[in-house]
């Protein structure tokens, strides 16, 4: 049956998404258009795709026990020189991610996977280019902002021409039949917000 190549992410929703996507392409970076705008829970791995309904039913399981969070991004940051990255700051929801993508990454479940470096949330918006470009990228979006109320998290394929595509939303709080899970009160806010 073969393999695929899956990555799970949280969203950057519209327009932010779609702008820091433009952002990305305009500073060069070639991989931007077939990559939305994400911070990663699993990066790119390989597994069988006879496992897809195993992982499917375990982010089913992740997702119905975790519960809505605000997100905040805000200013730029780098990983250079160990890594050629320029990313958008998570400066709220980090520490929820974080604890996401150990669910999701749990060593009993079917996505475990070991990181070349310690999680860290982030957006990226560039990767690879010149570093010229890259200090573009850094200065040009250092004042960016955005927050949102997350909701849940996602499920991509590469396909073989390199572009991500979302295979599945996994909502917070719903099991498996749909019903969604009981939330506390002070689990939501009025309404998720956006700033430029």
């Amino acid at each position: 049956m073969g393999t695929v190549t899956l990555g799970v992410s949280i969203a950057v929703p519209e327009p932010y998404g779609s702008l820091l996507q433009q952002r990305r392409a305009g500073f060069g970076d070639a991989a931007a258009h077939g990559i939305p705008t994400h911070v990663t829970l699993v990066p790119p791995t390989e597994v069988e795709a006879d496992r897809l309904p195993e992982i499917r039913a375990h982010l089913t399981e992740v997702a119905a026990a975790g519960r809505p969070f605000v997100m905040r991004l805000a200013g730029t940051g780098t990983f250079r020189p160990l890594s050629p990255v320029v990313y958008v700051k998570v400066v709220e929801g980090g520490e929820a991610c974080a604890r996401l993508q150990g669910q999701v990454r749990d060593p009993d479940g079917p996505l475990l996977r070991e990181l070349a470096f310690p999680y860290h949330p982030h957006v990226t918006v560039a990767h690879n280019i010149s570093e010229e470009a890259m200090d573009r990228a850094y200065e040009e979006l250092a004042d960016f902002e955005a927050e949102w109320l997350s909701t849940g998290f996602a499920l991509y394929e590469q396909g073989s021409d390199g572009v991500w595509r979302k295979l599945r939303e996994y909502p917070f709080g719903v099991a498996a039949a749909g019903v969604p899970a009981q939330l506390p009160r002070d689990a939501h806010r009025d309404e998720p917000t956006l700033q430029a």
